[in-house]
């Protein structure tokens, strides 16, 4: 079993990879930083390594050099990467290696040939995995891509092969947006990926996303877990998960399934791994790509599975064979993951910068809080603006809504703006609830951003009146007696919810 583990990442995932660690024996190191020197997650380490000085040009946790070199100096046998940053990074995963640390994830030749679109649809081909009609290789200009384009037929999309994210993606519906667009695509893959390569398929319009999670051991042995509903998202960005998805059926389920397990096999895949798919409105699904790491999502699995997907990497990570079996996973209930991000929802979902000046959470059996922050925490451009992920298991989907909508109204964060109010909005809706939605869901089907909350006027109002008596009874000069007197706009809204 792997001894000690350096965790090249922050907030939440830090926390939740040094609790498991923690319950099986294995030393963490958590790397601090000068952006962040009192970090919440540095708490939950055994032990803290400061980030070497440097000119700033690389962030720290992208700095591969600086890392490994961490990890070597203070003797720690293995790097866990999380989610993000460096975590799918060949390069990181092979510097590793040479340096004789474990990384807590697929070997770089996998991570390469997976984070390649091209690579991976080639091996989705030879596993016999339902694709999208396109290039099989790259295109190599803008007169190639209007052929290609003309010969699927519109509407298409452009895509970076080292891509992700929807950087370097273009959809084209007519033949004069396709050299334009492959230009914009290629300059935005070679700036984000340093890899101008772009392929084009057949684009398909507001499909559903559902994605499966694998977990394989060096032995040959694959598992699925399940799948997650993955549609709730904007501009390619997840936003909110559930876990099944709605959308599928038992036997759709085992086809898709069984699908993702032939791609793993085919590409000798070893550690997590998550294999995405498109899914039309007739029930037809399509191999997207596979991603090479522990998800943000993971939560919703890991409630109706039982299983500690951490744990399962560690283990694959020290060598064992998988602990389970297809036999042995059984999905229980249903749960729902929303998102808490410090974002001003109305704004553009622009990042909320501040001060963590309160904060209340949410507390059930049922009810499960990955966070990185607490009152106090600095919301900086420096780093992602994720507070927390609010998990919830319900016994169906319903009940799962419910719980969540109840959580929701419990969850309480003061000093900057978050995405509660658009998770309301979302959970209320009744295309939501009905369980037929795709990825045009906040587009075309949610009517508002943010849930206006019932009495919202009244109590912003009461909250004015009462403060500005407040301030007029104790306004001896002592700003701190003022402050301490002024009324707790949570608990006026739970009164008068009571009247």
């Amino acid at each position: 079993m792997i001894k000690s583990i350096l965790i090249a990442n922050r907030g939440e995932i830090a926390i939740r990879i040094a609790r498991t660690a923690h319950r099986m024996g294995i030393k963490t190191f958590g790397i601090r930083t000068k952006k962040e020197p009192n970090a919440v997650y540095l708490q939950k380490v055994d032990k803290i390594v400061d980030f070497p000085e440097t000119d700033g040009s690389i962030p720290e946790f992208l700095d591969i050099a600086n890392l490994v070199k961490l990890a070597v100096d203070n003797n720690i046998e293995s790097m866990h990467p999380g989610y993000g940053y460096l975590s799918e990074n060949a390069e990181f995963a092979k510097a590793c290696r040479n340096a004789g640390i474990i990384f807590i994830g697929p070997s770089p030749e996998i991570i390469k040939a997976m984070g390649d679109k091209i690579i991976a649809k080639e091996i989705a081909h030879r596993s016999n995995v339902p694709m999208l009609s396109g290039t099989l290789g790259g295109i190599p200009n803008a007169d190639a891509a209007v052929v290609e384009a003309n010969r699927l037929g519109y509407p298409i999309i452009i895509k970076a092969a080292s891509g992700g994210g929807g950087r370097g993606m273009r959809i084209c519906r007519q033949e004069s947006e396709v050299r334009p667009n492959f230009e914009l695509a290629t300059a935005e893959a070679r700036t984000a990926f340093n890899d101008p390569t772009v392929f084009i398929e057949k684009y398909l319009e507001n499909p559903k996303h559902v994605e499966f999670q694998i977990v394989a051991d060096k032995y040959g042995n694959v598992v699925h877990l399940g799948e997650r509903e993955c549609s709730i998202q904007r501009k390619h960005q997840k936003l909110m998960e559930e876990a099944p998805s709605p959308a599928l059926d038992d036997e759709l389920r085992s086809r898709m399934a069984d699908a993702a397990v032939r791609l793993a096999k085919e590409a000798k895949y070893e550690s997590l791994g998550t294999v995405e798919f498109l899914l039309d409105a007739n029930k037809n699904f399509y191999f997207m790509e596979m991603n090479t790491r522990i998800q943000v999502e993971h939560p919703v699995t890991e409630m109706i599975t039982g299983l500690n997907l951490v744990e399962l990497q560690l283990l694959i990570a020290s060598g064992e064979e998988l602990p389970i079996t297809q036999n042995d996973v059984h999905l229980d209930g249903w749960a729902i993951e929303c998102r808490i991000n410090a974002e001003d929802v109305q704004s553009g979902f622009t990042p909320s910068i501040g001060m963590i000046k309160n904060l209340r959470l949410p507390s059930d059996n049922n009810i499960r809080i990955d966070s990185g922050v607490r009152i106090g925490t600095e919301i900086t451009p420096f780093f992602d603006s994720m507070i927390a992920k609010l998990i919830v298991h319900g016994k169906d989907r319903n009940d799962a809504i419910q719980l969540a909508l109840h959580s929701l109204e419990h969850f309480h964060v003061m000093g900057v703006k978050t995405t509660i109010p658009f998770c309301k909005a979302v959970l209320h809706n009744d295309v939501f609830r009905n369980g037929d939605f795709n990825t045009s869901f906040i587009e075309k089907d949610l009517k508002s951003l943010i849930y206006k909350e019932v009495h919202e006027e009244l109590i912003a109002a009461l909250f004015a009146v009462s403060n500005y008596n407040i301030e007029n009874e104790y306004n001896t000069g002592d700003e701190t007696e003022t402050s301490e007197a002024s009324v707790d706009p949570w608990v006026l809204q739970k009164r008068i919810r009571h009247l």
